[in-house]
């Protein structure tokens, strides 16, 4: 199995869930929404690419070539990046959504 097809499972799964919680927002806490995922999938990103490449450097961990597409951002392959964008999606949506969570009705 390659990183991206286990990377799709995970995507998918948290595409969904954050679909159904946008879609259980008002439209300006949609704005809100997608402008704060946005904000924190990017920060993650960053810090992901200097954390993995300097974990990477260290040899911590190493990545199979077979398994990847070969593509990556320093030596880390862009596959590691799906699930920063996978967090970044799933946990405020699940947080809106379970029992207790912040619920943005006004705006």
């Amino acid at each position: 199995m390659t990183y991206w097809l286990l990377n799709l499972c995970f995507l998918l799964v948290a595409a969904a869930v954050a679909l159904i919680a946008a879609l259980r927002t008002t439209p300006g806490g949609r704005r809100r929404r997608y402008a704060a995922v946005a904000l924190t999938a990017a920060v993650l990103c960053v810090l992901t690419a200097v954390f993995d490449n300097l974990m990477i450097a260290a040899g911590l961990f190493e990545y199979h070539g077979s398994q990847t597409s070969g593509l990556t951002i320093g030596a880390a392959p862009v596959e590691d990046f799906a699930y920063v964008i996978a967090a970044a999606l799933l946990l405020p949506a699940l947080w809106q959504l379970l029992p207790g969570g912040k619920r943005d009705r006004h705006g």
